[in-house]
């Protein structure tokens, strides 16, 4: 049952979101302290383990589909369905609640929006296109805006803008990656593909580009003071080990490298300035 319920939730993915709306609060001129930190990131936390299991009792017909997928709790008989979002909508409740005695009525707005799109929009979509994945992207870029704004800045402030950018920016090889390595699986449960350059993997020029504005987009950081100049040689190396990577066709841990990017950029936040 703990096992399933860790499925559920995936405490995993939700620590990253967590980790990108802390990496929000620390944008804030004034800082933000330990007990904001901590709400931010609980708070989005939370939400994004609520909207695991609303979004696998949403799927659960393809979870049943895919070997990746088959073992969750639903499409396994772990969890019924109606268990499953009461668990989801107390893990949501709770986001929304801490995120609202935090920083008052906006963050959790932007928390409630982001899970309408992500639920509302890219689930439906994703079994329909294979540009949903542009979508979903939106809703992983708002954790940093929430947490941004718990500490009381505007989200359209060029700072958190700029972070969010990144994020979004992000994901579109991360996902383009997810879709490669379970490729079969996808197929198998008719979800549409998104492939640029499928045949060449992490050596397809559009992903090559995508990638290299995504770094490319890191070096605005240290550019407008929001991280230390010391972290421009780091944002350098990441761009040169995944091209080692891509050459050598390591794309196991190409996908790995990739993956830590978020906490990547969380760190160079930490930098003195």
């Amino acid at each position: 049952m703990i096992r399933g319920g860790f499925r559920l939730l995936r405490p995993r993915l939700a620590v990253l979101n967590g980790i990108a709306a802390a990496g929000g609060c620390l944008l804030a001129p004034a800082g933000a302290d330990i007990h904001l930190l901590g709400a931010a990131g609980g708070g989005v936390a939370l939400l994004a383990a609520g909207g695991s299991a609303l979004n696998q009792v949403l799927e659960r017909d393809l979870d049943g589909l895919m070997e990746r997928t088959r073992h969750r709790p639903l499409p396994s008989g772990k969890f019924t369905p109606p268990a499953a979002a009461a668990i989801g909508g107390i893990c949501i409740a709770a986001g929304l609640l801490l995120l609202g005695r935090a920083g008052g009525l906006l963050p959790p707005l932007l928390g409630a929006a982001a899970l309408a799109w992500y639920l509302g929009v890219y689930t439906p979509l994703k079994r329909r296109t294979s540009l949903a994945l542009l979508a979903g992207a939106v809703s992983g870029a708002v954790p940093p805006v929430i947490g941004w704004s718990v500490t009381g800045g505007s989200p359209d402030h060029y700072r958190v803008v700029l972070l969010a950018g990144l994020l979004y920016l992000w994901q579109i090889p991360h996902f383009w990656l997810l879709q490669r390595r379970h490729g079969e699986d996808y197929r198998r449960a008719g979800i549409p593909l998104f492939a640029p350059g499928a045949a060449a993997g992490v050596r397809s020029p559009v992903f090559g580009i995508w990638l290299g504005a995504v770094a490319a987009g890191a070096l605005l950081l240290p550019a407008f003071g929001m991280a230390g100049s010391g972290t421009i040689p780091l944002f350098l190396a990441f761009p040169a080990i995944l091209v080692v990577l891509a050459v050598f066709r390591a794309e196991s841990a190409f996908f790995s490298c990739v993956n830590l990017f978020p906490i990547l950029i969380v760190l160079a936040l930490l930098a003195p300035r």
